[in-house]
């Protein structure tokens, strides 16, 4: 049997009850703290923006900016958990078998979150598409603030609950000192799939879809109800544009989504009490981190008051007296 050297252990002075370090090309692990450090910078720097401009300029006070606002501190705090999976790339753990549990949960919890306010910024969208004339009516500022706290609470309720038998043992799970392993049994990992992926998935595709097929019908009977010629094709080929732009949009939407969440909730039903090595599922963490890296890309970078804020902040000018009623 040979014996390990100090840089094989993550802690060599307990020797065989330390875990063993994941060895990996230099090159290899120099990339992989490159990607994941760079992910975590852009996104908790692009939600910051977010989350500054909306919350300094009063006019961005508005029902859909405040779920963008809920997405950005969910996708911000995700960016910021990234900094621990960084430090599991080598297969240890040295923060503690209690601050490896609350990682786990919060790393739920806030992907979770993260979900579930893409599946009101979808409601949001269909009511203001669908039914233009009762959106005033029907989303406020108030409705929006309670149902983002109460997605939050459930997020916190269920993941705590999935997680209940890791929380009263930190630890039990483990086979070596510097292991990060967490316990989720079949029926919680079903749980998780319907209640985190299953449902927001197909409310949101359904409600896009719908979203679609309106904007489509609305811009055709643009397009029929135009007598002149000359204007006839010209709104033709804005309709055409506006089908394609709208086609696009809605696709990546969900398609980046379900690329980035279907790995994970695949792993989770893989088998009856399947364990989840924090170490091993690095790459399937990763994706639900790129996630949150492209979600303000996706719901707020292409809008113009985004851009505009951006040049605010970066120009300072958000420290003017006043600054804070700036038209956007």
């Amino acid at each position: 049997m040979t014996s390990l050297t100090d840089d094989e252990l993550c802690f060599p002075h307990l020797l065989n009850s330390s875990c063993r370090k994941t060895t990996h090309p230099y090159f290899a692990s120099l990339l992989i703290y490159i990607i994941m450090s760079s992910i975590s910078i852009v996104t908790v720097t692009l939600n910051m923006l977010v989350i500054i401009s909306i919350s300094h300029f009063k006019q961005l006070h508005t029902p859909t900016n405040l779920l963008l606002l809920s997405l950005a501190v969910s996708d911000c705090t995700v960016g910021l958990l990234l900094v621990f999976q960084i430090i599991l790339i080598d297969g240890c753990w040295f923060l503690g078998d209690i601050l490896c549990v609350v990682y786990f949960v919060l790393y739920y919890m806030i992907t979770s979150a993260s979900i579930g306010t893409m599946v009101l910024i979808s409601v949001d969208r269909y009511v203001a598409i669908c039914h233009p004339l009762h959106y005033s009516a029907k989303v406020t500022k108030r409705k929006i603030n309670i149902c983002i706290c109460l997605c939050w609470i459930f997020c916190v309720l269920v993941h705590s609950l999935i997680l209940k038998d890791n929380l009263k043992q930190p630890g039990g799970y483990n086979t070596c000192v510097g292991q990060c392993v967490i316990n989720v049994n079949y029926d919680s990992g079903l749980a998780d799939m319907i209640l985190s992926f299953i449902i927001p998935v197909s409310i949101i595709v359904v409600l896009y879809m719908r979203v679609f097929v309106v904007a489509v019908s609305q811009a055709r009977a643009m397009r029929s109800h135009i007598t002149s010629v000359t204007i006839k094709c010209s709104v033709k080929v804005t309709a055409k544009k506006s089908e394609m732009k709208a086609a696009i949009t809605l696709g990546v939407v969900v398609v980046v989504f379900l690329i980035c969440v279907c790995p994970y909730f695949c792993v989770s039903l893989s088998g009856q009490d399947s364990k989840i090595d924090a170490s091993s599922s690095a790459f399937i963490m990763c994706l639900f981190y790129f996630n949150s890296c492209l979600n303000p890309l996706i719901y707020a970078l292409f809008y113009p008051w985004f851009r505009k804020s951006i040049k605010l902040i970066v120009t300072l000018k958000i420290l003017e007296a006043d600054s804070c009623d700036t038209n956007m």
